[in-house]
């Protein structure tokens, strides 16, 4: 096995910058790849949102919590 591991015969500073070049793409591809599945999740949902009858969008909500009442009991102590 040879021990030149610079095949293309760069120098050192267009070495690393080749390398750092391609760090760079590659943490690029990673970012689209992550975009876009976020995107594709988001779709779907709605998707399915615009798939569902007209009725299921005036409904009440099922777990209505903002119609709840908290009771604070004061207790006085003076």
């Amino acid at each position: 096995m040879s021990e030149k591991e610079n095949i293309l015969d760069l120098s050192e500073k267009n070495r690393l910058t080749a390398d750092i070049t391609l760090l760079m793409l590659k943490g690029g591809g990673y970012a689209l790849v992550f975009c876009l599945a976020v995107w594709a999740v988001i779709a779907v949902i709605a998707l399915i949102g615009r798939a569902l009858p007209e009725e299921s969008r005036d409904t009440p909500d099922p777990i209505n919590r903002s119609s709840l009442e908290l009771m604070v009991q004061q207790d006085d102590y003076a």
